[in-house]
C-alpha cells in the first residue's frame, strides 16, 4: 500500500513539474502581477479614516468624498453591484504603477492576444515591473508587431483584490472622475470571458451614461460640471468616429497590397496615410483641436495598435446606445440588469 502511495505521489510530482515547465512564463508573470497588486492593496488606507483624520489637503478630501458619493450613486441608481472596491486610497508616489501593453499586426487589424486562466483570452497585458514591460515591448517589436504602451488611470481586478482609489485619479475633473469610477465598477459587475471588446465598450458606455446622470443628480443641468462634461463628450464623439473611420481606411489600404510588394513600400504607404489622418484632425469641429492633434501623433510610432485601442473601447457605443434607448427607454438601471441576466459574468 505504501509503495502504491509513493508511486502515486511520484506521478503527481512529475505531473506538477511538467505543468510548471509548460506554463513557467505564465506562472512567473502571474506571481509578479500578484505581488504588484498585493503591494498596492497592503499599502492602501481606508478613505473614511483618512477623511476623519483631516490630515490631507481640502482638495484631496473633497475628491475622496466625491468618489464615495459616485460609488454609492452607481450602486443605488445604476444597478452596479456593491463591493468594497474604491473604499481605500493608495498614494502612487510609492511607484507601483501599472503599464499596459497591446499589440497588432503591422498590415492588418489582427490584435495580439494572450490567454490567462479564469480571464480567458485578452488583447492586452499589464506589468507592474517596468523592466519586464520593456522586455515584452522589445520582444513584440522583434516579432514585427505594432505596439501601444500606456499607464491606465485605473483598473479592475474583478474581485480578486479590493481595488483602491489611486492618487493619480484625483487629477481628473469631476465628470471624468465619475466616468472612470463607474467604468471600473462596471467591470466588477459584468465581465464576459474571452470578449475584451464587449467588456471595454460596455464599461465605456455605462461609465459615460452613469457619469452624465451623476452630474445631473448632484450639480444640475446648468452646472459648470455638467456643461464641461457634455462639451468634452462632444469632442470625444467626433474624434472617436473619425479615428474609427480612419482605421477602415487603413484596412482598405492593407487589402490593396499585392503579394510581391516589399515591406518597405507597404510601410511608406501606411506612413503616408497616417500622416494624412493626423493632418485631418485639424479639420474636425473640435473645441480642443491641438490636444487631439498632438494625441494622434502617437499613431506614427504605435501604428495599428493605436487604432485598435479605439476599436477595443469605442466601436460598439452606438450599438449599446440604440438598444438602451429603444428597448429600455433610456433607463440605465433596467438596461444593466438586463445585460447582467443575458451574459454570464466571471
Amino acid at each position: 500500500m505504501k509503495h502504491k502511495i509513493k508511486i502515486s505521489l511520484q506521478f503527481l510530482f512529475i505531473g506538477f513539474m511538467f505543468i510548471c515547465l509548460l506554463f513557467h512564463e505564465l506562472i512567473i508573470y502571474g506571481i509578479s502581477q500578484g505581488k504588484g497588486q498585493l503591494s498596492i492593496v497592503m499599502n492602501a488606507e481606508p478613505i473614511e479614516e483618512l477623511i476623519n483624520k483631516g490630515e490631507m489637503s481640502d482638495s484631496v478630501q473633497q475628491k475622496l468624498s466625491l468618489i464615495l458619493e459616485i460609488k454609492q450613486f452607481a450602486i443605488d441608481s445604476l444597478g452596479i453591484n456593491p463591493t468594497d472596491n474604491y473604499s481605500t486610497f493608495y498614494d502612487q508616489s510609492k511607484q507601483n504603477k501599472l503599464l499596459t501593453i497591446s499589440a497588432c499586426e503591422p498590415f492588418s487589424f489582427q490584435a495580439k492576444e494572450w490567454t490567462f486562466p479564469f480571464l480567458g483570452t485578452v488583447s492586452y497585458k499589464g506589468f507592474f515591473n517596468r523592466q519586464k514591460a520593456e522586455n515584452e515591448i522589445l520582444k513584440l517589436r522583434s516579432e514585427n508587431y505594432d505596439v501601444d504602451v500606456y499607464s491606465p488611470s485605473g483598473w479592475s481586478t474583478l474581485g480578486w483584490f479590493k481595488d483602491p482609489v489611486l492618487s493619480g485619479m484625483l487629477r481628473r475633473n469631476t465628470g471624468s472622475l465619475a466616468n472612470l469610477i463607474i467604468h471600473e465598477l462596471t467591470h466588477g459587475t459584468l465581465y464576459v470571458k474571452n470578449n475584451v471588446t464587449f467588456n471595454e465598450n460596455l464599461a465605456n458606455f455605462i461609465g459615460d451614461k452613469g457619469a452624465e446622470r451623476f452630474l445631473l443628480f448632484k450639480f444640475g443641468k446648468d452646472s459648470k460640471e455638467y456643461r464641461d462634461y457634455e462639451e468634452n463628450k462632444q469632442d470625444e464623439k467626433i474624434y472617436n468616429e473619425y479615428i474609427l473611420k480612419s482605421k477602415d481606411q487603413l484596412d482598405s489600404l492593407y487589402s490593396s497590397f499585392s503579394g510581391d510588394m516589399s515591406n518597405e513600400m507597404k510601410k511608406e504607404k501606411k506612413k503616408a496615410l497616417i500622416r494624412e489622418i493626423a493632418l485631418g484632425v485639424n479639420q474636425l469641429p473640435l473645441n480642443k483641436t491641438k490636444n487631439y492633434f498632438n494625441y494622434t501623433l502617437q499613431a506614427f510610432y504605435e501604428g495599428n495598435a493605436f487604432f485598435m485601442a479605439f476599436d477595443r473601447y469605442d466601436s460598439q457605443y452606438e450599438v449599446f446606445e440604440k438598444e438602451y434607448r429603444e428597448q429600455f427607454h433610456s433607463n440605465l438601471s433596467d438596461y444593466l440588469h438586463f445585460l447582467k441576466s443575458k451574459y454570464p459574468s466571471l
